[in-house]
């Protein structure tokens, strides 16, 4: 497979490759690109250096499967350009995910959809697809009827500009650069992910709304959020209250949880054992503990949620997509056609 990482120079497109290379994803040739500013320069994969390349450079190497973490405007402008000429487009950003012809997917989910007459897939939203891996198994038994869900996620969501504020706010020195944030990020809870709509509520919160009901393929979900931004390095947490449409037995919840792909239970309160983000820094599953009945309403459950959200809230789905299509010869290398 030619593979591509667009925005290979940012914080998502590095973690791209090291997931691509400890998963061992069959590359015959990698194909970095970046911004103008980057192109020239040199990364390392495999212990092989490789020159970065323009986006113009990347359509023409017509690579087979090209992974996109370079912003909306950059995938609205050049996803099309790679689609065209048959490359399948992973893309990262939030320029797709809504648009009814894309398909936006969580492998363990719903990858079934994927058809070779797709080639722009659209990977999540970070917040969204941690929450979906641990809410669907439950979904499928007993149906969700509502959602009231709080995230506490990593400045390191927003990119290497509240990376660099973070930093420089720990470190008391001088800021760089624009800052990320209207406000500190160090020692602080920013209520505040991504730009504000008219309804009151951030575009990251509505995220949570309309994935979380397009990729369970439940419009009907009520759903309500609330985002905050906290100086955490790790990885993004998550409260999350259930309302159910059938009682549950919470025996069978833990069973479900404990054998579903995707997820590894942590809840042994006794030993103080529980999900957290540091703990969850690095590695590609998601973890759910805490879980427990909502005594306030019938068929109520809370779970709390925690990955990694540049690996499998980002960085490991993108692969895990791409793996699926060649695994299932959705996409066959065009070095062959």
């Amino acid at each position: 497979m030619k593979v591509a990482v667009i925005g290979v120079t940012g914080l998502v497109g590095g973690v791209m490759l090291e997931v691509l290379r400890e998963r061992n994803f069959e590359i015959s040739e990698l194909i970095p690109v970046a911004s103008s500013k980057s192109v020239g320069k040199n990364i390392v994969y495999n212990g092989k250096n490789y020159p970065v390349k323009s986006l113009e450079e990347g359509v023409r190497s017509r690579p087979d499967i090209a992974l996109f973490s370079a912003g909306g405007s950059v995938s609205l402008e050049w996803a099309p350009k790679f689609a065209a000429v048959g490359t399948f487009v992973v893309d990262n950003s939030s320029a797709w995910r809504m648009d009814e012809d894309k398909p936006l997917i969580v492998p363990e989910i719903n990858a079934d959809i994927l058809t070779s007459d797709k080639k722009i897939i659209a990977n999540p939203n970070c917040s969204t697809i941690q929450m979906v891996v641990a809410l669907n198994p439950l979904h499928k038994v007993y149906g969700i009827k509502r959602l009231v869900i709080s995230t506490y996620q990593s400045f390191t969501g927003t990119g290497v500009k509240a990376v660099n504020q973070y930093e420089a706010e720990r470190d008391g020195r001088p800021l760089v650069g624009m800052q990320a944030y209207p406000h500190p990020i160090f020692e602080n809870c920013i209520p505040h992910c991504d730009i504000f709509l008219e309804n009151g509520y951030t575009k990251e919160e509505m995220k949570l709304v309309h994935e979380t009901r397009k990729i369970l393929r439940a419009p009907q979900i009520q759903i309500t959020a609330t985002a905050v931004r906290i100086p955490v390095h790790g990885g993004h947490s998550e409260s999350v209250n259930i309302e159910f449409e059938r009682e549950f037995d919470m025996n069978e919840v833990r069973s479900i949880l404990e054998n579903a792909d995707g997820i590894v239970v942590q809840d042994n309160l006794k030993n103080n054992e529980y999900p957290m983000p540091k703990a969850a820094k690095h590695k590609d599953d998601v973890f759910v503990g805490r879980i427990r009945k909502d005594e306030s309403i019938p068929n109520g459950l809370n779970l709390w949620i925690v990955s990694d959200n540049l690996r499998k809230g980002a960085a490991t789905n993108s692969v895990q997509i791409a793996e699926y299509l060649v695994r299932n010869n959705i996409v066959r290398s065009q070095v062959y056609v």
